[in-house]
């Protein structure tokens, strides 16, 4: 009699620690999801000639600590909208004729063609240019804001920019909408503890406020493995990211704290320094850029941006009084105008 009763106790813990092994096996099968434990797919990288070509166009626009300056470019961007000059990057360059200690910053800019007739433009220009062959989609003309191809391009840059990480450049990405009225390099922090500083379509007065409102037109990275890791979560993310494009991601995942997983250390921009037309800067005698951001199409952007340069000639020729209450921005009439457009395009 005892020795059924101690069998079925036996049993019964034993049973019982079955259990608690399969509901223990069970949660270390399906751990809580965290960024680190993201899927990453690998991507393919330039190889051959390819790779040769970008790590010979990156060393040649490299400054010192293997630094360049990157944006990317499209048959939209380099041709006059409707026939009529200057284009987006007849501007864009223009602003580093006209800026302060610019000129010199474009042996320093590794211009990214992503069809041929933006490459030639570019190599017409005599600067670094590279092709990048996308295979992908036909990225020349604009494309329709938001659609899926203005989508697809968004991603095919974020890729290329983690490849250049890859290869050990740090870089400042610019848009082709941003006009560099001084050097930034004089107000970007260049400290190894930071790893990236982003511009801010609002800035909240904190610079490592986690809620300011980011834009990734203009942003300094280095190259580490936290920035590669960031960058790697960021373009995988994409696939269950349908419909949104590769700055909403970014700024969901920095909402959901992939910065605190990474131990990335970010700066956001305040927009006295780098401002744009979300927020315009209110010192003329502090701006270092303006991009043409809450703007929808090209033509509105290249109106709004000559009207940027305008301005800061006759501040710069002395027909205005540098300070905060008596310089003023014209308004960006055409980018407010163009959100009433319909079917508005982005290139």
């Amino acid at each position: 009699m005892d020795y059924t009763k101690n069998s079925i106790s036996t049993l019964a813990i034993i049973s019982l620690l079955l259990v608690v092994f399969i509901y223990i096996s069970t949660l270390s099968t399906f751990p809580p999801k965290t960024f680190l434990s993201f899927q990453i797919n690998p991507t393919k990288s330039p190889i051959g000639m390819a790779q040769y070509e970008l790590e010979e166009a990156l060393k040649k626009a490299s400054m010192a600590e293997k630094t360049v300056i990157i944006t990317v470019i499209n048959k939209a961007y380099v041709e006059p909208y409707n026939g009529e000059y200057p284009s987006m990057f007849d501007l864009f360059l223009e602003g580093f004729w006209e800026g302060e200690s610019t000129r010199e910053l474009l042996e320093h800019l590794l211009v990214v063609a992503v069809d041929q007739t933006a490459y030639e433009r570019c190599k017409f220009r005599r600067l670094h240019c590279y092709r990048l062959v996308t295979g992908d989609g036909d990225f020349a003309g604009e494309k329709i804001y938001m659609s899926e191809e203005f989508i697809k391009m968004m991603w095919r840059r974020t890729r290329f920019l983690m490849e250049v990480l890859k290869l050990g450049y740090n870089f400042i990405f610019t848009d082709t909408d941003v006009m560099w009225l001084r050097n930034p390099f004089l107000m970007l922090n260049k400290s190894k503890n930071l790893d990236l500083q982003m511009s801010t379509d609002w800035f909240n007065g904190d610079s490592f406020s986690y809620s300011n409102s980011i834009n990734t037109g203009f942003y300094y990275v280095r190259s580490n493995r936290k920035t590669i890791t960031l960058f790697e979560i960021w373009y995988a993310m994409r696939r269950n990211s349908k419909g949104m494009k590769e700055q909403d991601v970014l700024a969901k995942m920095l909402r959901e704290g992939v910065n605190k997983e990474l131990y990335l250390r970010m700066k956001f921009l305040d927009t006295l320094y780098f401002g744009g037309f979300c927020s315009d800067n209110k010192d003329v005698k502090l701006v270092m850029t303006v991009h043409a951001n809450c703007c929808r199409t090209i033509e509105a952007k290249v109106a709004d941006l000559k009207n940027v340069l305008v301005d800061w000639k006759r501040y710069k020729e002395g027909h205005v009084a540098a300070g905060e209450n008596s310089f003023k921005w014209s308004k960006h009439i055409s980018c407010n105008n163009s959100w009433h457009v319909l079917n508005p395009t982005l290139s």
